[in-house]
């Protein structure tokens, strides 16, 4: 069994083979899901490459960012420098990267991130086909459902047995993109997940229609909040011999933004207790614990291991920053010679060492090194747990009146190094040379390769012309609801649009409008009326599709399907898919195939990868914003014309999508953020959603998408009320009548980073 450490720079790196790791992954330069750090240059990769093939080890790339159709000409010069560089493999995620290298170099080696949410059997052997050679499980799964993977492939699995922990399931957190366009999915995340949140009074979801509900809900009488959605961090020492057992290939270790400290401590825990025979395991797993707790991370706890509802997972009374907990600093008065703060230590600390302060009131977070520090106003360099001492404070950290801030420990003082030579590198400059070499061989290549996949000014003339549907100028101009005798009324849109909806009445009421399609979800509730919907929709079910959740378990695959064959047998043909992997299950039915945003469609490839899947429509991501969008479709055009691009345009999509179900949360209570921003809880079918009080609406932009040539729009009522009077206010949005209040715009017309 493999054991993987991470590597944000080259002092990680040797810190990590240093402990005994088999393995190391870094981050691909520009297109790796940890982009708040420094990218590591190619010339530090290759070195990393020549020292573990020289040493009987692996280096993994982690290239598992999405890449937006900009990105593409710089993510296929990197391609082609990998590519002769020769990493052991590239840990991807989105689809049009796996299609890149499928295509066009093929001589990379491809494990599927953890990103792309593998939960079940059935989705490895779908990356199994699509050319991966390994496969990160999702980090929701429990041993034994790790193991029933394992039986039933010959693919190696790989599983995180350390570091931090996602609330949301891995791949589906919106939450910092729709906060202000950082995506996760990118490596941008600013982990709204670490904020502390105020229950506020009881209520639900606003639908927007009318100028009340586009307001922000406020506190009123509420219970008390806390850190509710931090995770405390994975700690599987224990585990490790279950795992084992399990049949997993590799231990993974999170942490590429970490320390070296942290690096070199936990996984000389980790090399510990996989050595160790059966007899001296319960010694070695002692010793273990005393040195990963030296990492200074977060409180660990066993994930999901043991569980699917590991009550201890969270810990809503503590902040869930990393590093030792130093106490809480007491700042003074601000003086010409600067601002000090006091406190009463609980660990040891040294000048140089890394400090993090935490503002409560705002969730903020800042780190500085210590340069001073005093007891009883005498300057020392080192002081021990117990003693208070006072600390020099950076003035531009603290806000004026802060008085108590918690301060924690992340890193230690800096210790002498040895150098690259030293410890057995190759000559940075020799690397250097080596990648302007292949940079310059390969200039023809990824030129020509440039051209097919990126839309150029010669492949203009390629480009189909956009099916004009109602006139506009880039803005909806649309007719209001008009009575047509016993049947709905009517809202003209200006080009094809889907209802989505989790209720049932909003198929049997009389609706002010009428969409071109409804989408239900494949839920227990829902499917229960099957009956009921065909004699109701008779000859209509033609309209129906159904879609499947981008989560489902090992223990759920047999029922699905089984649901699956039902729906096919009575009828229904159209079907959309929430994860790649659910296209399989389609294989040789004469069925329409749809892809969900699930899918994270951002860029041409990644549309045309769908296309091969079998779709015949997919929606592009959710978070895209107005520019990304126009580049996709356009080049989509070219490359992909025979698939129908679709767009999410209104709804409360969930934020967060997660497995616990922790006793503090207060579901359909109103949940406020320490910047104002309003939520709820709900949880359904065993899946806790965190989704915004208000829907986000690009309804006014349809005429400006349908200049940009997107095909379709889908109007998301699940997570929202249902009410007469809410889809007689929806209506009104639609028609773009009335006064309406006005709703966010997600990233439309933002900038998605």
């Amino acid at each position: 069994m493999e054991l993987l450490a991470p590597a944000g720079n080259m002092e990680s790196f040797r810190a990590a083979v240093d402990a005994g790791a088999d393995a190391v992954y870094v981050g691909a330069p520009g297109f790796n899901a940890r982009n708040l750090a420094r990218d590591l240059r190619l010339e530090e990769i290759a070195a990393m490459i020549h020292y573990c093939r020289a040493h009987g080890l692996k280096l993994y790339l982690a290239a598992n960012s999405l890449v937006r159709e900009q990105d593409l000409p710089q993510v296929i010069e990197t391609l082609a420098i990998l590519e002769k560089l020769q990493p052991d493999a590239l840990i991807v995620q989105d689809l049009g990267v796996i299609k890149l290298v499928q295509d066009s170099f093929s001589d990379l080696k491809l494990h599927a991130s953890t990103l792309m949410a593998a939960h079940n059997s059935d989705a490895v052997r779908a990356f199994t086909e699509m050319g991966m050679e390994r496969v990160v499980l999702a980090r929701e799964l429990t041993i034994k459902e790790i193991g029933a993977i394992c039986k039933k492939t010959e693919t190696e699995i790989e599983v995180f047995v350390h570091g931090a922990m996602c609330f949301s399931y891995s791949g589906l957190c919106l939450f910092s993109s729709f906060l202000g366009g950082k995506s996760g999915l990118r490596g941008r995340c600013v982990q709204p997940c670490r904020r502390q949140y105020t229950w506020g009074a009881k209520g639900g979801n606003k639908g927007g229609g009318s100028k009340k509900g586009g307001k922000e809900p406020v506190a009123g009488k509420g219970g008390k909040g806390g850190y509710l959605f931090s995770m405390n961090d994975l700690g599987g020492l224990e585990a490790v011999p279950l795992l084992a057992e399990a049949g997993v290939a590799s231990l993974k270790i999170e942490g590429r933004l970490r320390t070296a400290h942290y690096v070199s401590h936990v996984v000389q825990a980790y090399r510990m207790v996989m050595d160790a025979d059966a007899d001296h395991f319960p010694q070695a797993l002692q010793h273990a614990k005393i040195l990963a707790e030296k990492g200074m991370s977060r409180k660990v706890g066993p994930g999901y291991f043991l569980t699917p509802q590991p009550m201890e997972a969270i810990t809503p009374y503590h902040s869930g920053n990393t590093g030792l907990h130093l106490g809480r600093l007491e700042v003074g008065a601000r003086k010409k010679n600067g601002l000090q703060g006091m406190l009463v230590l609980k660990d040891e600390l040294e000048v140089g060492d890394r400090l993090r302060l935490h503002l409560e009131s705002t969730g903020e977070r800042h780190s500085f090194t210590l340069t001073a520090m005093a007891k009883d106003q005498v300057p020392v360099e080192l002081a021990q747990a117990g003693e208070t001492v006072q600390i020099g404070l950076p003035p531009d950290l603290i806000p004026p009146g802060a008085r108590l801030i918690e301060l924690y420990k992340v890193d230690v003082r800096n210790r002498p190094q040895v150098t690259d030579g030293e410890f057995g590198l190759p000559a940075m400059k020799d690397m250097k040379a080596l990648v302007e070499q292949i940079q310059e061989r390969q200039r023809g290549r990824m030129a020509s390769i440039r051209r097919e996949v990126c839309l150029l000014e010669e492949k203009g003339a390629k480009l189909l012309p956009v099916v004009q549907k109602g006139k506009g100028d880039g803005r909806t101009q649309v007719g209001g609801p008009r009575k047509t005798g016993p049947g709905p009324a009517k809202v003209k849109l200006p080009l094809e649009w889907w209802l989505k909806t989790d209720s049932l009445k909003v198929l049997q009421d009389r609706l002010p409008f009428t969409p071109d399609r409804f989408l239900l979800p494949l839920d227990k509730t829902v499917l229960s009326q099957v009956g009921q919907i065909k004699r109701y929709m008779g000859p209509g079910i033609r309209s129906i599709t159904w879609c499947l959740p981008p989560i489902i378990f090992e223990s759920e695959l047999p029922q699905v399907r089984k649901q699956l064959t039902t729906l096919m047998r009575s009828g229904f043909k159209s079907f959309q898919i929430g994860h790649v992997s659910q296209a399989w299950m389609f294989k040789g039915e004469r069925v329409h195939l749809s892809c969900d945003y699930t899918l994270n469609l951002m860029n041409n490839q990644a549309v045309a990868a769908a296309l091969h899947l079998g779709a015949e429509a997919a929606q592009l991501s959710i978070e895209s914003d107005k520019a990304l969008l126009g580049d996709i479709i356009k080049t989509s055009r070219v490359n992909s014309p025979h698939i129908r691009k679709g767009l999410t345009v209104y709804g409360a999509p969930a934020l967060f999508t997660a497995r616990i179900a922790p006793q503090h949360f207060q579901y359909d209570r109103v949940l406020l953020s320490p910047k104002g921003e309003s939520f709820t809880m709900h949880k359904k079918d065993g899946l806790t959603k965190a989704v915004s009080c208000r829907p986000f609406s690009l309804l006014p932009y349809l005429g400006e998408l349908r200049d940009m040539g997107l095909d379709y729009v889908v109007v998301d009522l699940c997570n929202l009320p249902a009410s007469p009077a809410d889809m007689l206010a929806l209506a009104e949005r639609l028609s773009g009548v009335g006064r309406v209040a006005k709703l966010p715009t997600f990233n439309y017309l933002g900038v998605l980073e």
